[in-house]
């Protein structure tokens, strides 16, 4: 059983069950005094105490997914990376991995579509960043050999992984599954982190002297998809988003791009790049730079192109209700803004997932395959 089924969080979950049950049923017997009883005690204790830690570690591991396996877990997971020569002319993407979808027929690609692992290169940031791209079914039908396909740029939060994106939020299966009802137009989704130079994040900002995140994903990245899938070059055929940090990249990268991305949804985003140990120096004392990270400031004196934006926020539970009131409010023609807006909800998986199905509709009405 892998480390992130659902099979081993049930067992560790019955098994803290069980412990603590036969603590309180064993306790009484084992009050009495000697080192027998009290090793009793400490024993029970001691394994009740372990295996109740192992099932919350499982369960937020099964969440965020800090380890993929058991191998990786343990530390065994030390084969060296290899590398690999280009060529020149050789693509900026390459695929290292397939898996389907699990949907009925998902075996086969012309019915449940397919993910592909792969690396993207980016030629004039010089990051190279692993990600996952969602084909849909009619990819790989033939009446749809010639047609080209809109694409959507998925980000998650950080630190989050990639992985989160298929396995916590299910981006793929939803855009099947809204596709399949005929609420949205079959769509290509990249999916990716926003941190392209692990561990920092960079706020998807140019760092002067440092990684260039925004020349990667607004220039780098859509060029290497077009490239190497059937998707267009256009800004109607782009659209970018994300949760939480991706949800701020989503709509900095839209906001600032609007003749590469005619969309950008932020779900649970906020407004202004952050500064932390995390961030590290972003602006190098740069103030023009640290106000174009600043989005409501950007909306008040940039020059807006015909963008469409989708927020989301909650009245309870989520603390950037205020700033994405105040975002709508600034979104001034020939841009749009949309809203979700729930009565309830937090910074989490259960809030997100509820909002990507109707998001992605969203989305597919704002791009064009063509």
């Amino acid at each position: 059983m892998g480390l992130t089924s659902d099979k081993v969080l049930v067992s560790a979950v019955v098994l803290a069950v069980v412990l603590f049950l036969a603590t309180v049923w064993l306790w009484p017997r084992l009050s009495r005094r000697g080192w027998r009883p009290v090793a009793g005690r400490v024993g029970l204790l001691l394994v009740t105490q372990l295996a109740l830690f192992a099932a919350v570690g499982l369960g937020a591991n099964r969440s965020f997914l800090f380890y993929g396996s058991w191998a990786d877990l343990f530390g065994q997971e030390q084969q060296l990376g290899v590398v690999v020569d280009h060529a020149a002319g050789s693509k900026d993407v390459r695929v290292v991995g397939t898996q389907a979808l699990d949907v009925p027929g998902g075996s086969r690609p012309s019915v449940g579509g397919q993910v592909q692992k792969v690396v993207v290169e980016g030629r004039r940031s010089g990051i190279v960043s692993p990600a996952y791209v969602y084909l849909p079914p009619e990819y790989f039908q033939a009446r749809y050999a010639k047609r080209t396909f809109p694409a959507t740029v998925v980000l998650t939060g950080y630190p989050g992984t990639a992985e989160n994106l298929i396995k916590a939020l299910d981006y793929p299966r939803k855009a099947y599954a809204q596709a399949k009802a005929g609420r949205m137009q079959p769509m290509i989704l990249v999916m990716l982190r926003p941190t392209v130079a692990p561990p920092r994040d960079t706020e998807c900002v140019d760092i002067p002297g440092g990684p260039q995140t925004e020349t990667f994903f607004a220039e780098d990245l859509p060029k290497a998809v077009s490239g190497m899938y059937r998707v267009g070059t256009k800004a109607r055929n782009w659209g970018f988003i994300g949760n939480s940090t991706g949800g701020y990249c989503a709509l900095k990268i839209a906001l600032h791009h609007p003749d590469r991305y005619a969309a950008g949804a932020g779900l649970s985003a906020y407004y202004k790049a952050a500064e932390d140990v995390t961030t590290g120096d972003l602006f190098h004392g740069d103030t023009a730079l640290r106000r174009r990270g600043d989005l409501l400031w950007s909306l008040d004196h940039g020059q807006l192109g015909s963008t469409s934006f989708l927020v989301t926020t909650s009245k309870k539970g989520e603390g950037n209700l205020k700033s994405t009131r105040e975002f709508i409010r600034k979104v001034k023609s020939p841009a749009q803004v949309s809203s979700i807006v729930l009565d309830s909800g937090g910074h989490n998986f259960n809030t997100w997932n509820r909002e990507i199905p109707p998001a992605l509709v969203w989305m597919g009405e704002r791009l064009s395959a063509n």
